[in-house]
This record gives structure tokens, C-alpha cells and sequence, in this order.
């Protein structure tokens, strides 16, 4: 069940989309705004084969095409952030309303986890950088979540025997 806030945060990134669509004199679409609803209805990870498989669950046909290219609008826009962990898999998550974090990469299972450093974040926002001023940023921490550390250890333990 959606709350309030939620369907308030709807409401400002449809919003935010027309602005943008109108702007550019894009159409505005039905199949535009389900994505942009599917989207903000799942705070977390996801790339387009798992986008694609959650809008036909939710019987609303669209085309890989469709998907692509509205995809590309909503990172334009700042609704969506895309990003490249590594892999040749481009993993998106929403970009509104979305607490700043960090992501921690298994470089083995490819696991992606958010990790809220606090420590961190307020050790990059006090930095000053000489003739720049950042607007936003990523951190990407690569290394091995515990399960793939523990197998790891345990097949080095087995080669030794």
C-alpha cells in the first residue's frame, strides 16, 4: 500500500517529466509514465531486463525500444541515475528523494549493496575543492560481500590440505 508521501513523490516526478517532455517537445506518452511509475514505486537497483520483466508482470506492454529510449529521457532529466559497476550491465536506480549513499560492489557475485557512510559523506562534503563546486557524486567501493569471503576462504583452506 503506497502512503502519502509517496504518492506525493509520484505526483512531483510526473511532474517534473511533463516539464521536461514539454521543454524538449517530446510526446507524452502512457507508456512514458508507466515507466516513470514502476520506477518510484521500487526504491531499489535494477537494470532494464528486470525493468522490462516488472512492466509485463504489470500487464503493460512496451518494447525494448520504448524502454531504451525513455530510459535515456529519465536520466536526462534527473529522475533516474545510471551507473556502471564493472560489468557491461548498465544498473539504474531513481534519483529523487533518494538518500545520498554509497555502493559496495562484490567484484565476485556482482552483489550490489547501499551503505550509508556518514562518515564518509560528511568527510566529502567538508572537503573543498579548488575551482569546483559539486553539485552530487558516487562512491564505489569494490571488493567481497561475506558469503563470496567465507567460500573464498573456505576453498583456499581446501587447497591447502
Amino acid at each position: 500500500m503506497c502512503s502519502k508521501k509517496d504518492d506525493n513523490i509520484q505526483e512531483i516526478v510526473k511532474q517534473k517529466f511533463t516539464e521536461y517532455l514539454t521543454a524538449m517537445r517530446y510526446r507524452k506518452t502512457p507508456e512514458r509514465y508507466a515507466i516513470l511509475n514502476l520506477i518510484y514505486t521500487d526504491p531499489r537497483h535494477f537494470d532494464m531486463e528486470t525493468l522490462y520483466e516488472a512492466m509485463t508482470k504489470s500487464n503493460f506492454r512496451v518494447s525494448r525500444a520504448t524502454l531504451y529510449n525513455t530510459m535515456q529521457l529519465l536520466v536526462d532529466c534527473n529522475l533516474v541515475i545510471k551507473h556502471q559497476f564493472g560489468k557491461n550491465l548498465s544498473v539504474y536506480e531513481r534519483a529523487y528523494n533518494n538518500d545520498l549513499h554509497h555502493h559496495l560492489i562484490c567484484t565476485n557475485c556482482h552483489k550490489i549493496q547501499e551503505y550509508k557512510g556518514y562518515f564518509l559523506t560528511g568527510a566529502i562534503q567538508r572537503e573543498r575543492m579548488k575551482r569546483f563546486k559539486p553539485t552530487h557524486y558516487n562512491l564505489y567501493i569494490y571488493g567481497l560481500c561475506n558469503i563470496c569471503a567465507r567460500e573464498l576462504k573456505k576453498q583456499q583452506n581446501l587447497n591447502k590440505k
